[in-house]
């Protein structure tokens, strides 16, 4: 999740704390548009340390 912090505050201009708060806000979202049995895979997908395209997802 640090890359994606990263990629917030350099692409919005915002700090740190910020960009955590807005990904937060983002995940909830997310998952109450998902039934909870998804959660999980919202949850693993952010915490992932490597996503390469050769893992085929993008």
């Amino acid at each position: 999740m640090e890359d994606l912090i990263k990629k917030i505050t350099e692409t919005a201009g915002v700090n740190e704390e910020q960009a955590a708060k807005a990904i937060e806000a983002v995940v909830q979202f997310i998952k109450e548009k998902l039934p909870p049995m998804m959660h999980g895979v919202v949850d693993n997908f952010l915490s992932s340390n490597q996503q390469t395209e050769d893992d085929g997802l993008f």
